[in-house]
């Protein structure tokens, strides 16, 4: 198919949206961490988008989708992006837009995942663990299932949907916290009752707003053109966010007596969540019930660390592991079969053929990122230092990491 200048045109400003998330992250995560860490937030981010890029375009394209149709990875027809160029890849014609936009994209989905699991072991890790471990995982998590999933794999052969990402993205980041979480354990502050509430609530309702605003190009450019998919994913994308923000925000009130603007902001990041691998598939009415789901479900997920008593610093596996379960199950609860699939959930008469295939999917990759990134962690002791000692964590991570102070 012809390249589309149209298409094409989203496909840049969506990939540009996306890229936007990952120092909105910074900010996000940042302002919910003490005054003394949040220029490594900041500072994991740089890294991440500088890693994952060359990563990327590097192998991880190739093994992510090259091979379209093998089980469980990719192959190398694409390394270093031999055969990638302004024309339509063959697997992906239908795209019609250059096959290198598709790549990068693409590349872009793969660094704001990596981006969000450094929430979860804030304040403990040392820069060096951190950086080799999330190397890792890129090629041996986020690669594979995004070949599952997106890439012609086993999920996808399956029947299971996921638009953009619910799957690929969310539960891969929020399962794989959970278990660094547990392997790592608590900060230190946590146990004498030194815990810093966040610094600075301002810069994380600003990271959310720029998150909430580069979601549209996350959701919407999964369509991949300027269509009526797109304008559905976009809208859909919108209504889920907005009631979630509310009913977390409802919930918060009658839980605890007011409804804080933290909780709102978190709320619609869960609203945005859980909608992600739906936004394909499903109308007005299945984003306002998942977007009520969201609000409720995470921030039950939010609770269960203090019953199960984990350390998941700012909570990603709360909204983006709970959240991604959700979505990717309400998928098979509320999708029309009239939109990007023709497979349709459960409230519309398609049985429990899709739910079935979402519910294996989930299960799957659940057991596959916490064992991939518990063994990965283990082996990294065996061999070297992992955590920040007690006096670097009392003096701060932007000091012993980079040298530097957020505020004079």
């Amino acid at each position: 198919m012809a390249i589309d200048t149209g298409n094409t045109a989203w496909v840049l400003i969506s990939a540009a949206l996306v890229f936007i998330m990952t120092p909105a992250v910074g900010f996000f995560y940042g302002g919910m961490l003490g005054k003394k860490n949040v220029l490594s937030i900041l500072g994991q981010s740089i890294i991440i988008v500088g890693m994952v890029t060359l990563i990327w375009v590097t192998v991880g394209f190739t093994l992510s989708f090259g091979g379209n149709g093998n089980d469980l990875i990719g192959n190398f027809d694409w390394v270093m992006l031999d055969g990638v160029g302004i024309e339509p890849l063959a697997p992906y014609d239908l795209t019609s837009i250059p096959g290198i936009l598709f790549m990068m994209f693409q590349g872009m989905f793969a660094i704001i995942t990596v981006a969000l699991i450094i929430g979860g072991v804030a304040e403990r890790m040392k820069l060096r663990a951190l950086i080799i471990f999330l190397f890792a995982w890129t090629l041996l998590v986020y690669i594979p299932v995004a070949h599952w999933v997106w890439g012609g794999g086993w999920i996808a052969q399956l029947g299971a949907l996921d638009f953009a990402g619910g799957t690929v993205v969310h539960i891969t980041a929020g399962v794989s916290v959970l278990a660094a979480v547990i392997v790592l354990g608590k900060r230190t502050s946590l146990g004498n009752g030194g815990m810093e509430r966040p610094h600075n609530i301002p810069f994380v309702v600003l990271g959310g707003a720029l998150l909430w605003i580069g979601w549209f190009g996350f959701n919407g450019g999964s369509a991949l053109a300027a269509d009526g998919i797109a304008a559905n994913a976009f809208v859909v994308t919108m209504v889920a966010a907005a009631t979630a923000a509310i009913v977390w925000g409802l919930v918060n009130w009658l839980h605890s007596g007011r409804p804080g603007v933290l909780g709102m902001i978190s709320g619609a990041i869960a609203g945005l969540v859980a909608i992600t691998p739906a936004c394909g598939y499903v109308n007005v009415t299945g984003a306002i019930a998942i977007g009520m789901g969201a609000g409720v479900f995470c921030y039950g997920g939010i609770l269960l660390k203090r019953r199960f008593d984990y350390d998941d610093a700012l909570d990603v596996f709360g909204v983006h592991g709970v959240g991604g379960t959700w979505g990717a199950l309400a998928t098979g609860l509320f999708a029309t079969g009239t939109l990007a699939s023709t497979s349709k959930g459960l409230f519309y008469g398609g049985g429990l053929t899709l739910l079935g295939a979402q519910m294996v999917a989930v299960g799957v990759v659940y057991v596959f990122a916490f064992g991939v990134t518990s063994i990965a962690l283990f082996v990294m002791k065996r061999f070297m230092a992992i955590r920040m000692s007690k006096e670097e964590e009392r003096i701060g991570a932007d000091i012993i990491q980079h040298g530097e102070n957020a505020y004079s």
